[in-house]
């Protein structure tokens, strides 16, 4: 069975040393007191919740999986249990407001926090995780009365919370929602609709479910412009807050899925459910993406939590798992073979994994800084900048971050050879369990649409050049740094071909729309190395610095695999750059039918 131990040296390296949020923080009057010392605590707590309560689950979680009977799910045994051990401890309430019972922590910590809990059992992780997700959008479009009403229970984790957006016609293309709503007297609305795909849809583990659900007033728009968000409790609490009248919502059945089997996908039906209005009418899309983008930046951390215990799971199997002798002569006389782990395609594959994990690792723990940033700042041109940077970089987070988690859980595996492919290794649920993770909350080639095509073009680039210009200047800063030459030449050199390719396919756009959606996907991943290249680059500058005073073998790992994504996983980029000149005709010259001929 496979077994979790949570990255703290890591995480304390990108938290303390790489980004030095202590300081950053301590300029956010809201985080004045958020020390490295309280940031340890809470990591270590956490990583023994992680560890002993959480990991245990992961597997009997998956062969078990949900059960829906007469209405009403249960979940495998010892997730209740688990999550009960979550809230009394105070973990659902970390990062939210204290005017609601939150503790008011920074995501700068949280998303450490949901990191390990991911890595630890990813299909548990996500009933808290969307809660935290109906938390924000509750807290940004709510009324006070509903704030009032919902956020404390939702806060203290005693009421969960969803979010239903897909209909059986319509995935990505929500302007097909066909779940209507209808005014009450009263001020509520009467919604009924059949949503599908509903993570955590009905599940015991709370005693109350607060659907955000998105619907069409009769007299509004038939597209996406006329949808508007709904909060749709599973029981409609009393005056005193407690759970009184079952509303209309239940689940039809669960799906039959790939993964992620702990968790309970459903297919949520509503009969003239009670709901109330979020933020206002028709302007649904716009509360709901305070939602998703939370949901899309913990989706990017499937990516990295799944990377992560499958490549430790990789590591400790190569350097146990003898198999024959090394090419380069025989490394351990006293065994029978030599261990895995000498094989260099085998250090391929685990410097694969070790270098996309923490590449991630120092990328989201940035981005969550500068959410934190947007949010807490007092200075209103520091938090549109940060905001900026967000907009850009999350559909990288998403896309990239879980394109490359799903590599590293494959490769994971292989290290394990037929022993990979057996459920007892466990080595094959975190392949299937990230394989998802490309799918929901946006395809990541929606994703790729999205960031080259709304928060690039429509702009002119002024987000992207907001990032890069960070990038420059701290390529500038490294100029007389001989040592950092290997770095920063050819992230220069990457920072110059995506502005270059930039300008091209916004000129090739402006006669031909078809060359953004050609160039996109690959347009990602570019940007993606560019982002990686950048914190590689600045943590290759702290490992060297602390080698030069204090010569240890975290920093000469840290090194040699900065050295090992330059050489070995950047250089990718080239065969994206040539990709995307290519253009679009070699894709959409072939006519419809052709697709078909041969069958």
């Amino acid at each position: 069975m496979a077994t979790y131990k949570a990255p703290l040296r890591d995480m304390q390296f990108v938290l303390n040393e790489l980004l030095e949020v202590d300081q950053t923080l301590a300029a956010l009057p809201d985080f004045a007191e958020v020390t490295p010392d309280v940031i340890n605590q809470y990591l270590e707590s956490s990583a023994q919740f992680a560890e002993n309560e959480l990991a245990p689950l992961n597997q009997t979680g998956d062969i078990e999986g949900c059960k829906l009977e007469n209405g009403v799910v249960t979940t495998p045994k010892g997730f209740k249990e688990a999550y009960q051990q979550f809230c009394e401890q105070g973990y659902s309430s970390i990062c939210c407001a204290p005017a609601y019972g939150g503790q008011g922590m920074p995501l700068t910590l949280g998303l450490p926090l949901m990191e390990m809990q991911i890595s630890a059992n990813v299909a548990w992780s996500m009933y808290p995780g969307l809660s935290h997700g109906a938390y924000s959008a509750l807290l940004a479009h709510g009324s006070d009365e509903l704030r009032q009403r919902y956020l404390p229970k939702l806060v203290s984790g005693i009421w969960t919370g969803t979010m239903c957006l897909t209909e059986p016609q319509c995935g990505t293309d929500l302007g097909l929602i066909k779940t209507r709503a209808i005014a009450n007297d009263d001020g509520s609305y009467s919604i009924t609709g059949t949503k599908i795909f509903i993570s955590a849809g009905e599940h015991d583990m709370a005693e109350n479910i607060l659907h955000l659900v998105l619907a069409r007033l009769p007299d509004s728009p038939k597209d996406i412009k006329g949808l508007s968000l709904f909060l749709v409790p599973k029981w409609i609490p009393d005056a005193a807050g407690n759970p009184a009248t079952r509303n209309a919502i239940s689940a039809g059945s669960l799906e039959h899925k790939m993964g992620i089997k702990g968790n309970a996908t459903a297919v949520m039906n509503l009969d003239g459910a009670q709901g109330w209005l979020l933020g206002e009418v028709n302007k649904g899309m716009a509360c709901m993406f305070t939602m998703m983008n939370a949901a899309r930046l913990g989706i990017g951390m499937h990516g990295l939590g799944l990377g992560e215990i499958a490549c430790q799971n990789a590591v400790a199997y190569a350097q146990e798992r003898v198999q024959m002798r090394a090419l380069s002569g025989t490394k351990h006389a006293d065994l029978p073979a030599d261990p895995l782990i000498v094989h260099p395609d085998i250090r391929r594959m685990l410097l694969t994994g070790k270098a996309y994990n923490e590449g991630a690792r120092a990328f989201s723990y940035w981005l969550a800084l500068q959410l934190d940033i947007e949010e807490h700042a007092s200075d209103e041109a520091q938090r549109q900048d940060a905001a900026d940077l967000v907009a850009l970089l999350t559909p990288i987070a998403k896309a990239f971050m879980t394109d490359n988690g799903y590599t590293v859980t494959n490769l994971s595996q292989q290290v394990f050879g037929g022993h990979g492919y057996i459920r007892e290794t466990g080595m094959e649920q975190f392949v299937r369990d990230a394989r998802i993770s490309m799918i929901y909350e946006g395809t990541n080639g929606i994703q790729a649409l999205d960031l080259i095509g709304r928060k690039i073009m429509m702009d002119q680039g002024q987000k992207l050049r907001k990032f890069t210009k960070i990038v420059h200047k701290f390529c500038q800063a490294q100029a007389d740094d001989a040592a950092m030459s290997e770095f920063i030449t050819p992230l220069q050199q990457l920072l110059k071909d995506i502005t270059d390719l930039t300008m091209a396919i916004g000129m090739q756009a402006m006669t031909n729309r078809d060359e953004v959606g050609a160039a996109a996907v690959d347009y990602l991943r570019l940007l993606g190395h560019l982002v990686y290249g950048y914190f590689w680059a600045r943590m290759a500058k702290v490992a060297l610095t602390k080698q030069a005073s204090a010569p240890a073998p975290f920093y000469v790992a840290k090194l040699a695999t900065a050295r090992f994504y330059y050489s070995r996983l950047m250089t990718e980029t080239a065969t994206l750059k040539a990709s995307i000149q290519s253009g679009a005709k070699n894709l959409m010259e072939i006519e419809e039918d052709a697709f078909a001929l041969g069958y």
